[in-house]
């Protein structure tokens, strides 16, 4: 870990741990006391309450990391965004990607009612998982036996959402690596399908099922390409606590629901050749340097993110000087005790969140080929 990246981890880790716990707590009196009587109400409010945590990751990614993303989009898309149901596919080629969706979501004022369909295991984490939870994210198993009902419910629960919502679904079902793209490769020559260079294969099956419950509700898909430009680091979280800058180029196309297919088979054809697409736009940008034929757009840094991050910031200052000059009256013991807690759950917790972003950390390929990808 780089210096200023020590520098800035503990701070930040108390900060997160103990906003995120004061936010966890907020989601979880509004879970039990005006949930059960309105949940149109109730996500209303949780849609404020989460986002004074998340913005704080936005806070790292525009503010600290410096990270700058290209967006490339149609004037159509462009005025639509945030005001509709949207959703949001997207390749998988970076520790956090779903960061700059949280980005953009934030662009468009639906930072705090963006969703995603995510591995169970991700509600689990401390502090983003469960507010992740508390906000309707759907958490899949990876056994379609018990997903298809996951998602038949969870998305059920947006039909009446009270506010512009984003799900998001990454339907290569895992990050893209070297490792996996080989099996990708394996698998496409097994099957007689186009051997990607760039994404991997994508599974059908829940995005076949998105399209078949939500587009009575759900007006558009966002097809989102993105990278990293070229001779650019690629971001991760410990790169961004580093303050290492990067620079990301983002395509976003809008596509109307109802041109569609209306078969399953129809409609994951749809999702095969969309990719397919993806990998040879992606092939062009590597090789010859060019990403997109729309029109380049830059994301200003919203003011927002930083004023909360010094609202908390302050309170925790002040409340932890309150603290321990009423601590000083009993023991000075236990305010070297209280400080080593705190600094230890802190460090463990940023450490967890990080490693969990890790791509090297995500599924491993399975074998034999007949088992994986597409099949799930």
């Amino acid at each position: 870990m780089t210096i200023p990246a020590a520098l800035v981890f503990i701070p930040v880790g108390v900060l997160f741990l103990i906003s995120g716990l004061i936010v966890n707590i907020i989601q979880l009196v509004f879970f039990i006391t005006v949930r059960p009587f309105s949940r149109s109400w109730y996500r209303r409010i949780n849609k404020t309450v989460a986002e004074l945590l998340w913005l704080q990751l936005i806070w790292l990614f525009d503010w600290w990391a410096c990270i700058k993303i290209n967006l490339y989009a149609d004037a159509e898309t462009l005025e639509l965004i945030g005001k509709e149901h949207a959703l949001v596919l997207s390749n998988h080629r970076s520790d956090i990607d779903w960061l700059i969706g949280w980005v953009m979501a934030q662009r468009a004022g639906c930072l705090g009612s963006s969703l995603a369909i995510m591995k169970k295991e991700a509600k689990y984490l401390p502090i983003i998982g469960w507010s992740m939870w508390f906000s309707d994210y759907i958490f899949l198993e990876r056994s379609w036996a018990k997903d298809e009902n996951n998602l038949k419910a969870g998305f059920k629960r947006l039909e009446d959402f009270p506010m512009t919502f984003w799900l998001a679904l990454f339907v290569e079902g895992t990050r893209f690596t070297q490792e996996k793209l080989e099996a990708a490769q394996e698998y496409a020559s097994f099957r007689s399908l186009p051997s990607p260079r760039n994404v991997l294969i994508p599974r059908t099956k829940g995005f076949v099922s998105a399209v078949s419950h939500i587009r009575s509700f759900v007006p558009a898909i966002y097809d989102c390409t993105v990278t990293v430009q070229n001779n650019q680091p690629t971001p991760t979280l410990l790169r961004m606590f580093s303050g290492q800058s990067s620079e990301v180029n983002l395509q976003m196309r809008r596509h109307k629901m109802s041109e569609l297919p209306e078969t399953d088979d129809g409609i994951a054809q749809w999702c095969q050749d969309l990719f397919i697409t993806k990998d040879s736009q992606l092939e062009k940008y590597f090789t010859k340097d060019v990403f997109s034929d729309l029109d380049v757009h830059q994301i200003n840094r919203p003011i927002k993110p930083l004023i909360l991050v010094i609202i908390w910031l302050c309170l925790l200052i002040y409340g932890g000087f309150k603290l321990f000059q009423w601590l000083s009256v009993v023991a000075s013991w236990k305010i070297i005790f209280l400080l080593v807690f705190f600094l230890v759950i802190a460090t463990i917790t940023m450490q967890v969140l990080i490693q969990s972003s890790e791509s090297q950390r995500s599924t491993p390929a399975k074998r034999p080929l007949q088992e994986q990808l597409i099949t799930a």
